[in-house]
């Protein structure tokens, strides 16, 4: 094999002296059939190796707080045709899973591909290298391998709206290029209505706002990535470009017009029978009745509230459609491996409560579509479980680049291949205090050690709300020790040091912001 970049010289004097015959020279009649064969030979495993070394981009496109409350995930209400379309392009993801539904640990674990037992990061505004400072995250494995990494808003944690226009928790070593827009949104607290006042990113407020899309900031990220890819495109660079949305996260801050939108009177407000508390363990009481400003919030607030998730929902699609649009005009989709996700769900009055950090699937699902041009299986859905530390060693795997032994997580590229691949019989993810084993057909969750009164099942095939605690069902004993004993297992591998990383903060060391 001719190798381009190695032996450049070479390449050159062969195209030179074998695919263009010198003038004056002739060819014993006798030899031309071989000669030529072995000058076709040449020239075309030579393009051929050149067209192999092209790498493949990454536009890596995720969203704060975002739920599955898509079109394309099927939801009876929301508007958003550009991430439908995506969809319709890639493979969609049904059973895809966070680590840790809470922003800061959530993103940690997705840039390195470790659990947060492993990396220690359970707050929100640690920095990743206060606990593994020698480690190599995803965008920096691409670095590495030939790669100009750059990001723009979101990719490690932010104090959202507060931290908006400064580089918030984000890791330098991570980027080449790293920007940080504000829009117009962060200076309008005045004007916000919010149920805790002068509280805006940790409690639910909203506003239709004046201004068009490119005023606000998650419209300026979006214009700031179409300038990047335009300037990679034009300096033939091979890119990892992370974007990095704040919406929907509150405070619900949009255009009046994706407001306009939806109607309140269509939105359909989630119920819980009145002893559903009662069949709870006190941990997961607690965390659902932690925001007092939430509990039996009128009806007509809750459907302003969800207007403005949905409202903030459709702008963050159109955005996303700006920069998928820019990605194809500029000739750039046909190398480009799409990803577009989030970093947990999140809660609309289901089981009487509203954000993330619960141990339900509302906070632990996450939307995810991959996408790129050699995909033989497009529009189509994966029912398979993956978790979001598989992003690191999947789009390395896409890319052909080697990943650090100590990477837990696993590469995916063969369900991209055919949906009903398997690599995870089940997704873990835990919060302050328990743990969570989705399988296919059951979720089971432990708070503390366990026992009576402290564990959760749901059989999610007969009760997809996870309203029924079947816990204290005899006949639903052995089950749980089936799961309790895999869940066991799945803690026990998840804390396992990773080999050759420093760790300074061990499991445990820190305590959860809610």
């Amino acid at each position: 094999m001719i190798r381009l970049v190695k032996n450049r010289p070479y390449v050159k004097r062969v195209q030179r002296d074998a695919c263009f015959l010198r003038p004056g020279r002739r060819l014993h009649a006798r030899f031309r059939p071989v000669i030529l064969f072995l000058l076709t030979f040449l020239c075309t495993g030579a393009l051929s190796t050149s067209a192999q070394q092209k790498k493949m981009n990454v536009l890596f496109i995720i969203a704060d707080d975002l739920n599955c409350d898509l079109g394309t995930y099927g939801h009876y209400l929301v508007k958003s045709p550009n991430i439908d379309r995506l969809a319709k392009e890639g493979m969609q993801f049904t059973n895809a899973f966070c680590n840790f539904p809470l922003c800061g640990p959530s993103r940690a674990s997705m840039m390195t591909g470790l659990y947060p037992d492993q990396t220690g990061h359970y707050k929100l505004r640690d920095y990743i290298r206060q606990h593994v400072p020698n480690v190599i995250t995803l965008s920096q494995n691409f670095m590495r391998q030939g790669y100009t990494a750059a990001r723009v808003g979101k990719i490690y944690h932010y104090d959202n709206p507060k931290g908006i226009g400064t580089p918030g928790n984000d890791d330098s070593a991570s980027w080449n290029e790293r920007y940080y827009p504000r829009g117009i949104d962060r200076d309008l607290e005045d004007k916000i209505f919010s149920l805790k006042p002068g509280a805006f990113g940790a409690t639910l407020s909203w506003l239709a706002a004046e201004g068009n899309d490119e005023d606000h900031t998650d419209g300026k990220v979006a214009l700031k990535a179409i300038e990047l890819l335009k300037k990679y495109k034009d300096e033939n660079q091979p890119f990892f470009l992370g974007v990095g949305f704040y919406k929907p996260h509150t405070p619900f801050v949009a255009p009046a017009k994706y407001f306009d939108l939806y109607d309140v009177n269509d939105i359909k407000l989630p119920r819980i029978d009145n002893n559903y508390f009662s069949t709870l363990p006190k941990p997961a009481v607690a965390g659902l009745q932690y925001y007092k400003e939430q509990l039996n919030m009128p009806d007509s607030l809750a459907r302003r509230a969800i207007q403005g998730y949905y409202a903030t929902i459709s702008f963050l699609d159109a955005q996303v459609g700006k920069v998928l649009q820019a990605l194809d005009s500029l000739g750039l989709k046909e190398n480009t491996i799409i990803v577009f996700t989030s970093d947990h769900g999140y809660h609309l009055g289901e089981h009487e409560y509203y954000q993330k950090n619960t141990l339900f699937e509302n906070s632990d699902r996450i939307p995810m579509i991959v996408s790129y041009q050699g995909m033989k299986q497009k529009g189509t859905v994966s029912r398979s479980i993956i978790e979001i530390i598989d992003l690191y060693p999947t789009l390395s795997d896409l890319a052909g680049l080697k990943v650090p032994a100590y990477v837990v997580g696993y590469s995916f590229k063969s369900i991209l291949k055919s949906p009903g691949q398997k690599t995870r019989n089940s997704a873990l993810s835990q919060m302050s205090g328990g743990y969570t084993l989705r399988t296919p057909d059951y979720r089971y969750t432990r708070w503390g050690k366990g026992g009576k009164g402290m564990i959760e099942l749901y059989d999610r095939v007969k009760d997809p709300g996870e309203m029924k605690n079947l816990a204290n069902d005899v006949s639903y004993e052995k089950l749980i020790g089936q799961l309790d004993g895999q869940l066991k297992e799945r803690i026990q591998k998840a804390a396992v040091p990773p080999k050759g990383l420093t760790v300074f903060k061990k499991a445990g060391d820190d305590k959860n912001v809610h």
